[in-house]
């Protein structure tokens, strides 16, 4: 009896706060013997929960501190349940009294536990902005952040690519003395990594006095992001000598440096480690062998590794297709692709990315088309990079009408779009035709990248575009792209393809280095142009450079040597080539021998050339004989070559043309007319052996 008059007079007491916390009658009338729990336990427990959810956020109560008249009235209140909260209550948790106790009215008082909670859960969920946003609120309300505060920051600042904020945060890091902390520390080297800031990252992770793996990791990745595949692997042994042991991720960076760097054998070492940590099950992990395999050409390593996964995702699949398409086995990726399809794995607009290019690779147009129909079916057709890889596709197996039906569908079209029609105008020979998208292009308002100025300069060069390809280069200059290598050779092919050898000379002498194209491009140019002493020159000179001569070096030389009547030098370079520099003797050198040979006089000697020569006689091989019968008026032995050269091919109209002006050189005005009539109308086999009197 005693106790209930004690609860009934704390009820009077404290009414407003027992109301609130969800006590009646029944509490305090409860039946003889029957356990019932104080007042005080239960106020207590609900008012803890309460405080905890008012820390957790406190935007959703209202602070009436400021403004209170009356002891009963509330200090907070929740904005829509109406529950609230008394700082003088007598059941208030001791830490929310330290908590509050410094804080003025008017404020809400923000536990910073509360606030690191919630910045983790925004960059779990991918709200890096709104991370941010708190952050830099914590600031405007004076509030410090603590070592917590710092890593999602830092995590939000390195998926944005946020470098200046992030290096605003790493000062407030230092004048709160939480550098040194390993997490914090991690975290900086992780987001100037991310940003391609490796000095900075470097000098965060020499400054840290002790490193995890989770610090060497991000160091690995970012040298990996950077292209700096040695340098990762390097940083990978450091690691392991200083006894920190690899995880799954480590695993995933090492091994792409090995495919970045083309570094094979090193992948094989950290494949040997993967078996013994016992990672190879990791689907992320498998999936990079794969890719590190394919990237080094080990496509039978890749298959092994796919083979034995136990579960393999899209990403799996798509590694091994995308694997066969760069090691140039296109018909295998697409049979791959049929094989996920009936293991009911749905490709993904990065899978349907490297099919079409396996179909462009083998020129399978009607397939391409089939997967067309997929990836419209999918949804995937509005995604650029799918819309892009199908115009690569249509152009490269020339089919221009399927590649502007896509092209004029897309929603948006970036430079890579552009790029890709330019180039297949070039490729199918409608180089006026790539001109005049570029000035579309620029009208849309979409700026040019080097890929655009390659495939302009080469339709400048196809159509002998001088005028329209100096205003390409004026424009080449002002986008300040005249220091990449390959635009600067592309400049060079058009300028000696448009017969301006001194301006082709002039980029050639700015280059700050040259590579093997560029020497050809010259080389090309000049015995095109017949300056046969300055193509000889040149070869000389490209030695000094050490870069080593290709075919295409050889056939630009022996085709000066020929124009130039250097029959000496011709079988030298010849010689060379095969002695010195392992180049065997394709087709294309092959027809210029015979030519030298022939322009000569030497024509036996060139027929026995040709009939001991090691690579497969063709027609043109033939015809630059045929032709040579045509300089020296050899028509008895032009009859015989043509004849030759018709068992090949039928129907080649060079080898008409060739008889009919041998005949005309020789007065044989009636046969003459025959053979340049035949010429426009043939294309069968008996009538040509008629024509030629043969039968």
């Amino acid at each position: 009896m005693e106790v209930r008059k004690a609860i009934i007079i704390e009820a009077r007491r404290f009414g407003p706060l027992l109301l609130n916390s969800g006590w009646c009658s029944r509490a305090l009338t409860g039946r003889s013997g029957e356990f019932r729990p104080t007042a005080a336990a239960v106020s207590s427990g609900h008012k803890e929960k309460l405080w905890r959810e008012f820390f957790s956020d406190p935007s959703q109560w209202w602070d009436h501190r400021s403004g209170k008249v009356n002891v009963r009235y509330p200090d907070f209140k929740h904005k829509k349940r109406q529950e609230a909260l008394w700082l003088d209550d007598r059941w208030i948790p001791p830490w929310v009294v330290a908590e509050i106790a410094a804080l003025a009215p008017g404020t809400v008082p923000l536990k910073i536990s509360s606030l690191n909670r919630r910045l983790t859960s925004y960059v779990k969920a991918g709200q890096y902005e709104k991370t941010l946003e708190v952050f830099q609120q914590m600031g405007r309300e004076h509030i410090s952040p603590d070592r917590f505060t710092f890593v999602p920051v830092l995590n939000a600042c390195a998926n944005l690519r946020a470098l200046q904020e992030g290096r605003r945060v790493h000062e407030q890091i230092i004048q709160s003395s939480c550098e040194t902390d390993v997490f914090v520390g991690t975290s900086l080297v992780d987001m100037y990594a991310k940003n391609g800031s490796m000095e900075d990252a470097w000098r965060v992770f020499n400054k840290m006095p002790k490193r995890n793996v989770v610090s060497w990791t991000a160091m690995i990745q970012g040298h990996v992001k950077c292209g700096q595949g040695k340098k990762a692997l390097e940083l990978f042994r450091q690691m392991q000598l200083q006894g920190v042991k690899p995880n799954p991720v480590t695993f995933v960076g090492v091994l792409n440096a090995c495919a970045t760097a083309v570094a094979l054998e090193e992948g094989r070492h950290v494949h040997e480690q993967i078996l013994q940590s016992g990672c190879e099950s990791d689907v992320t992990v498998g999936n990079s062998l794969i890719d590190m395999y394919a990237k080094c050409g080990n496509m039978e390593d890749a298959w092994r590794v796919f083979n034995k996964m136990p579960v393999r995702t899209v990403v799996s699949w798509t590694a091994m297709i995308v694997g066969y398409v760069k090691c140039g086995q296109g018909q295998r990726a697409l049979e791959l692709f049929q094989q996920m399809q009936l293991e009911n794995v749905q490709p993904d607009p990065v899978t349907f990315m490297g099919v079409l290019n396996a179909c462009a690779s083998v020129l399978a147009l009607a397939e391409g088309r089939r997967i067309h129909q997929q990836i419209m079916q999918c949804g995937c057709e509005s995604a650029v990079f799918v819309g892009n890889s199908l115009i690569d596709m249509y152009t490269k197996c020339g089919s221009m009408e399927d590649a502007w039906a896509v092209f004029n569908k897309m929603c948006t079209r970036d430079v890579v779009s552009w790029n890709a029609m330019i180039l297949g105008h070039v490729k199918c020979g409608q180089g006026q035709k790539a001109l005049e998208l570029f000035q579309q292009m620029q009208w849309e308002g979409v700026l040019p990248d080097p890929l655009t100025f390659v495939g302009v300069l080469n339709a400048c060069a196809s159509i002998a575009a001088l005028a329209e390809g100096m205003q390409v280069h004026q424009q080449i200059i002002q986008n300040g792209c005249e220091s990449h290598l390959f635009v600067a050779n592309s400049l060079i092919d058009m300028y000696a393809k448009s017969g301006s050898m001194e301006k082709a000379w002039r980029v050639f002498n700015k280059m700050p280095s040259h590579d093997l194209v560029s020497w050809n491009a010259m080389l090309g140019g000049f015995a095109m142009h017949g300056q046969i002493k300055e193509a000889l020159t040149h070869f000389e000179l490209m030695p000094q450079e050490v870069v080593d001569a290709d075919n295409i070096t050889f056939v630009g030389l022996l085709s000066a040597c020929s124009h130039g009547g250097l029959m000496e030098e011709g079988l030298h370079y010849f010689d060379m080539m095969g002695l010195v520099y392992n180049v065997s003797a394709t087709v294309e050198h092959c027809v210029c021998m015979v030519d030298l040979l022939g322009r000569a006089g030497h024509l036996q000697e060139a027929e026995n050339f040709i009939k001991t020569m090691l690579c497969e006689s063709s027609a043109s091989v033939w015809t630059a004989l045929l032709g040579a019968c045509r300089i020296h008026g050899e028509v008895q032995m032009a009859e015989r070559i043509a004849n030759i050269i018709l068992e090949i091919d039928p129907g080649n109209a060079m080898c008409y043309a060739l008889l009919s002006n041998i005949y005309a050189g020789g007065g044989k005005w009636n046969l003459s007319h025959r053979y340049s009539t035949t010429e426009k109308e043939t294309g069968c086999e008996e009538r040509a052996r008629v024509t030629v009197g043969l039968k």
